[in-house]
This record gives C-alpha cells, structure tokens and sequence, in this order.
C-alpha cells in the first residue's frame, strides 16, 4: 500500500513518489506511511514576535529584526534572518547586537502578540476541543475522531489550518504530527519556518536513539550537563540503562528519560492544563539602588501582570518579588495571602514591603512582580481582609474600563508618570 500524501500547495491528495502534483505541478509534498492514522499535534508560530512586527511593517521583510528591551535587556524573540548570525531567544542584548550589529531592535508590544495570539487560538478550536496551550504561539492539539467532523484525516485538517492562519493573521506556523506529545513537539522543531514534520509509531526507535539529551523537551541546561557527565549524550546511552539505576542517578527526571528514550508518553492533551503562574520583569538601562525609583518601576511590573490575570480569569494565592543585582545575583522573596488575589494594588503592596526589607544601597539590574498558586477569581478577587481593599479594586477596575476604552495610556496612576525636574 502506498503512503498516504498530500500536496501542501493545492491541499490535493497525490501520489506519495517524487515528483510534481498532478494537480498543480508543485513539488512540495507530505507524505508518510503513518500520516492518516495519526492524531496527536503541536503547532508552533515561527518567530512570532518578529513575524507580527514584520507582517505590520513590510519594510522589515528582509531585515534582521530582534524583539527585547534595551542594550542590558535580552532577546525576546529573533526572526530567522537575525538567528543567521547566531542571535537567540534570551540571549543578553549586547551579546546579541554584537553578533548582528544592523539588526532592527523592537520592543515588545504584549497586547498585539497577546490579540493575535488569541486569534490563532481559536482557530485551533475550530478543528478541535482538545487544545492545550503552552505559551502565547505554541500549542497541543487532539484530533483524534474529528475525521467525520471535518470528512478529512487529521493531517489535512492540520495542513488547512496552517494555510487558514498564513492568510488570515500573516505568519507562519509550524506542524509536529506524532503518536504523542513529546514527539508531536519534537517533530514541529524539524522543519522550520512553515514546516510539517511527521514522526510515525515505526519510525520513532530509530528517530530517538540519534536524539541528544540536551535537544530532549524539559533537558535543561544544567540537567543535561549532569547527563552528560554520567555518559548519557543521546537516547541511544539512556536506553542502555536500567530504569532504576537512572531514577537513583537522577531522580523523577531520570524516570521520565527513561520513558522518552523508549517513545512513552501517555499524557493526554488537556485543555484545562493549569496555569501556574503569572510575572513580569524589566532590566534597567542603568542599575538603580533608589528604593522609590524602584517603587516606580515595580508598579508597571505589576499593572502588567494584573492585567494578564484579568484576561485569564484567575487569582493568585503566593506574591513573588524578583530582583537581580549588579552583580548578576537573583535574589527571589515571596508571601503567601490569606485569600487569593489578581489586583495590581495588592501585588504591588506586598512587593514593595518585600523590596524595603532588602538592604539598602545594593543596585540592581533587573526588577519582576508574579502571582502564582493560581485558582478561578471570585468576582471581589483582592485583599478581603483589609478594610478598604473593596474600594481599591472598585478605582482599579474603573481604571482599567477607562484604559480598555480610551487606550492604555488613559488613565494611570501618579507614580507611573514620568518625573518632572524641579528647580
């Protein structure tokens, strides 16, 4: 029997051997033995950022454009011309306009990624229930018994999502089609940008023992240098191993290795995945020791996460205050509430008594706010047991009707204006 395919020109059915579409008489084919049988996805947008940034501005299609903060911030996102010249996500800025000197810088602009990205989001619903989302551009889809839905196999419905967010939002995303998660996000980093990878049942064995360690979702940097001092550079030297001896070398993540290298894993797509924390950071331009400037800039952190807990429904019972010193030291100081919270007013309050305690005169570099230990918000989500928290969040939330009406810049408060120089 000959494997199934598709051309991701014209979307026809063709014959899966080399050569032009019948159809068409384009040459890009997908085919695989596998292909119609399979269920499991991920999709990637490909340099999301820059590729929203590029699609709003068509002068930049050729340029090399990063998306970050200042010269001491680091590399949100790099689009694929700038990764030529070896610019990567959270790479240092300086390192980064080092390496790409004319590169096109851009801050980020969160509310536009975030509408787009909830666009794309809804077009993966319209092909299947069963969406988990990663991050803002990435996803997990199920489609399995959607082939009467859509009278078509998974990997055409796929393939005509693709196409649908390529016209309709202007960027490309990638596809990993697969018997699970792991691999179905393994096979969408194969071929990029605008790729659709497939990695089949038979074909999974072979495809894991060349993998590295290091290249293994979750591998963290750290983690795969322990591997590594152990002997385990690919899958191949983990299959080596017995089970037992990896868990009392590495513990639960020596067990899920073990599992990977074997091409098990049985976690379902959730569309109900738990979210389990909401932060936001900025590096400075210069570091600051002023604890009211400080102040200042900790607000902004905090209106940003705030608003993101608003959109997504949710409170937070643990308040985190992060700071990283000029010295590159992170220090990390928490609180948990008594009743849980979404309010930029009680996140702010809580890490700036967090940021008095630390020692004064240290300068740092880098200042963040988070809710985490996160739940469904009550419709009086805040501080209960303070007296004037209801009144608080009333003027919060006037606010934030006035900013989503009248622009972000409409209302806010007097410490997040720019200090005038006085004589």
């Amino acid at each position: 029997m000959s494997a199934a395919a598709y051309c991701r020109a014209c979307l026809a059915p063709r014959p899966s051997e080399p050569g032009p579409c019948p159809a068409c008489k384009a040459r890009r084919a997908l085919a695989h033995d596998e292909l119609d049988a399979l269920a499991i996805a991920h999709i990637d947008c490909d340099a999301f950022y820059a590729a929203i940034e590029k699609r709003d501005d068509p002068s930049l299609e050729d340029q090399p454009v990063i998306i970050g903060g200042g010269k001491r911030g680091v590399v949100a996102t790099a689009c694929y011309v700038a990764r030529l010249y070896g610019v990567r996500s959270a790479m240092p800025m300086f390192k980064a306009l080092k390496a790409c000197p004319d590169a096109v810088v851009i801050k980020p602009r969160m509310a536009v990624y975030s509408a787009e990205g909830r666009r794309i989001r809804e077009m993966m619903r319209d092909v299947t229930p069963l969406v988990e989302p990663l991050s803002i551009d990435e996803a997990f889809l199920d489609l399995s018994g959607t082939q009467r839905l859509h009278h078509a196999a998974p990997a055409l419905t796929l393939l005509r999502l693709q196409r649908r967010i390529l016209e309709e939002v202007g960027v490309t995303v990638s596809v990993g089609l697969s018997i699970n998660k792991f691999l179905a996000k393994t096979a969408s980093e194969l071929d990029k940008p605008d790729g659709f990878s497939v990695i089949g049942r038979a074909d999974a064995p072979d495809f894991l023992k060349s993998l590295k360690v290091s290249d293994v979702f979750g591998v963290g940097p750290v983690f795969a240098k322990r591997l590594e001092a152990d002997g385990l550079r690919t899958l191949a030297d983990v299959l080596k191993r017995d089970e037992r001896q990896l868990i009392r070398a590495h513990g639960e993540g020596g067990l899920r290795l073990a599992r990977i290298a074997r091409g098990d894993d049985a976690r379902a797509v959730s569309p109900d995945r738990e979210r389990k924390s909401v932060s936001s950071e900025t590096t400075f331009e210069t570091d600051i020791a002023d604890k009211a400037v400080l102040d200042d800039r900790l607000w902004g952190q905090c209106v940003r996460v705030a608003d993101r807990m608003k959109e997504a429904g949710v409170a937070g019972r643990v308040v985190t205050l992060k700071l990283k010193t000029d010295r590159f030291k992170t220090v990390t100081r928490r609180r948990t509430l008594d009743q849980p919270a979404q309010l930029a007013d009680t996140l702010f309050r809580v890490t700036s008594e967090l940021l008095a305690r630390e020692p004064a005169g240290v300068r740092y570099r880098l200042i963040g706010a988070g809710y985490s230990a996160l739940e469904a918000a009550g419709p009086d989500a805040g501080d209960l047991l303070d007296p004037t928290a209801l009144k608080r969040a009333a003027a919060e939330r006037a606010m934030d009707a006035a900013r989503a009406k009248f622009g972000a810049a409409a209302v806010v408060k007097g410490r997040a204006l720019p200090k005038r120089k006085t004589d």
